[in-house]
């Protein structure tokens, strides 16, 4: 078995998760700025087995697709023809920022950490949320 690497996909910023190899536990890997986010995929996937994808499914309350939803379709588009034989899967993303700053919050992140320091700490904390939520599904 390979792992899994989770992708919370922001215009400035990209969320990473992975699992472990028995893909029974989802860990944070890195927040990346969107521009580099191909290439770090492309280390990932040439340093390790990858099973699939898997990508926040942004959604409103109602149900509607969010507006970066557009942005992530094409996301996945150009993972299909970059990586042609790994699979992508979905989750729903809503309320991940929320729980990634209470999560923080709880955890003892200092305000000022949070809002300056630790921006991408959310997107890392979202993706390792939407990864969970996707093994809990399985």
């Amino acid at each position: 078995m390979g792992i899994l690497i989770a992708i919370d996909f922001g215009l400035k910023r990209t969320g990473l998760a992975v699992t472990d190899e028995l893909q029974l536990i989802a860990s944070g890997f890195e927040t990346v700025e969107s521009i580099h986010l191909m290439d770090t995929l492309k280390r990932l996937v040439g340093s390790e087995k990858v099973d699939g994808f898997v990508i926040g499914q942004a959604k409103r309350m109602s149900g509607e697709d969010s507006a970066i939803e557009v942005n992530i379709l094409e996301l996945i588009r150009v993972l299909h023809k970059i990586f042609p034989l790994i699979p992508v899967h979905r989750q729903d993303e809503r309320f991940t920022s929320k729980l990634a700053m209470e999560a923080m919050i709880s955890g003892g992140v200092k305000k000022s950490d949070r809002r300056n320091k630790q921006k991408g700490l959310v997107d890392k904390v979202s993706a390792t949320l939407i990864l969970q939520a996707y093994l809990e599904n399985q």
